[in-house]
């Protein structure tokens, strides 16, 4: 196993790219980077071998961004997350409240499975993430969010909201 300090420099340019990429923040993503490494010395003896160093190192990183993230929106609300899921960019208004609590209300009707892969897709879940958290393939779950999607935005327009 390379030592922590020969990791770091031959990826720390990389993983701090693709921090600055996630959070349009210098100071933030050199905080991450650090983070990053201090966490892998740490949990070098948790690392199984299935992937690359590197990409175990981007899992890091992209964790302590999420983390950030989420301790960053303390208060984040459901439907400001439903807002950001339904919103398209395209749309130049501004999703209100209603339209928030008209797609929870439609989501309810959806099956169980179909509202986990929303709710984890809402919370910034990867498709990746929910194949392997409801043991179903990442294909579809893009399929169902993005049938959901496409979905919710007709019965949205057929009701006048959008």
């Amino acid at each position: 196993m390379k030592q922590i300090e020969t990791l770091y420099f031959e990826y720390k340019q990389d993983i701090y790219s693709y921090l600055l990429s996630l959070t349009h923040d210098p100071t933030l993503s050199e905080d991450l980077l650090s983070e990053t490494f201090v966490k892998a010395i740490f949990s070098i003896g948790n690392f199984k071998g299935n992937s690359s160093i590197k990409t175990w190192l981007f899992g890091i990183a992209r964790h302590l961004w999420l983390q950030n993230l989420r301790k960053a929106r303390t208060a984040v609300e459901y439907n400001d997350l439903l807002d950001v899921y339904v919103a398209d960019r395209s749309l130049d208004r501004v999703i209100t409240k209603q339209i928030a609590d008209r797609v929870y209300e439609l989501l309810k009707t959806k099956d169980e499975r179909t509202q986990k892969i929303i709710n984890m897709r809402v919370n910034g879940i990867s498709y990746f993430e929910i194949s392997e958290r409801i043991s179903i393939t990442e294909n579809s779950a893009r399929v169902i969010d993005y049938r959901t999607k496409k979905w919710l935005k007709s019965v949205l327009e057929r009701e006048g909201l959008i």
